[in-house]
């Protein structure tokens, strides 16, 4: 089975540390001073208004908009300057607001895109040398998260929800250290909402999981630690109960009492 190529599990290093991360576009500045860090296997919820920079903080970590100030570790190994398609190779991946699927391809063609990409190097969809290993990885995946039955459809043929679950198996290809979700509930229904939050639930706990999420339901009832960002920096950050409660997040992001 495929693994990242640079792995780290020391308790004393972590996941993933940002120090004093800034990014800007032109006299923009779309994130200043972010400062977070994340051990291993931690749950962590990123909330905020739109325009709060939280996407554009994913964007920074992964490397498509790289910071224009301050450092990034990866399990202690410095990828700052890397570009992204490095930064995946040493196990981080994440997904979008919107899936990101290549729609004429089955489930099962997805996955193997999935598997060989990150690998580096020729993509193709042919069986060769290692066939019988990707298709182990396909079906490991499509256990995890399951969507067994769905292999043999075409993307454009399965539910928003169904895609949804598509996307994070394919994020999971390799098996990350770090797992970024950028609103995986977004334009769920009620029930598929549920069927996410037990998927994430069920991930291994080897897997450190960021999400950003507007479904304060998902995004508390997930996580263990809660960021709140406000105008590109870190507001407040506390454990989820605490920040449900807080009357300043209320007035930034909620507007009212949670629950």
């Amino acid at each position: 089975m495929p693994v990242s190529t640079f792995k780290s599990q020391t308790d004393d290093v972590p996941a993933l540390v940002l120090s004093s991360v800034g990014r800007r576009f032109g006299a923009l500045v779309a994130l200043q001073d972010v400062t977070l860090t994340l051990r291993h296997g931690e749950r962590r919820a990123i909330i905020g208004a739109n325009g709060a920079g939280k996407t554009t903080l994913f964007n920074t970590i992964t490397g498509d908009f790289p910071p224009t100030s301050g450092r990034i570790l990866l399990a202690g190994r410095d990828i700052t300057k890397m570009p992204p398609q490095v930064r995946t190779r040493l196990g981080l991946r994440r997904t979008y607001q919107t899936p990101l699927l290549l729609d004429q391809l089955t489930v099962r063609e997805n996955f193997y895109v999935a598997v060989r990409g990150i690998r580096g190097g020729r993509l193709h969809l042919w069986r060769g040398a290692d066939a019988g290993a990707d298709e182990q990885e396909v079906l490991r995946l499509a256990q995890l998260t399951g969507v067994l039955p769905l292999l043999d459809r075409r993307a454009v043929e399965i539910s928003h929800g169904e895609r949804r679950q598509v996307e994070i198996a394919m994020a999971l290809a390799g098996t990350p250290d770090v797992l970024l979700l950028d609103e995986p509930a977004a334009g769920l229904s009620p029930g598929d909402r549920g069927t996410l939050t037990a998927l994430l639930r069920s991930l291994p706990k080897s897997i450190t999981i960021v999400l950003i999420e507007h479904d304060m339901d998902v995004a508390l009832g997930f996580a263990e630690f809660v960021t709140v960002m406000h105008n590109g920096r870190v507001f407040c950050e506390g454990l989820p109960a605490a920040i449900a409660a807080d009357p300043r997040v209320h007035e930034i992001y909620m507007g009212h009492r949670h629950g």
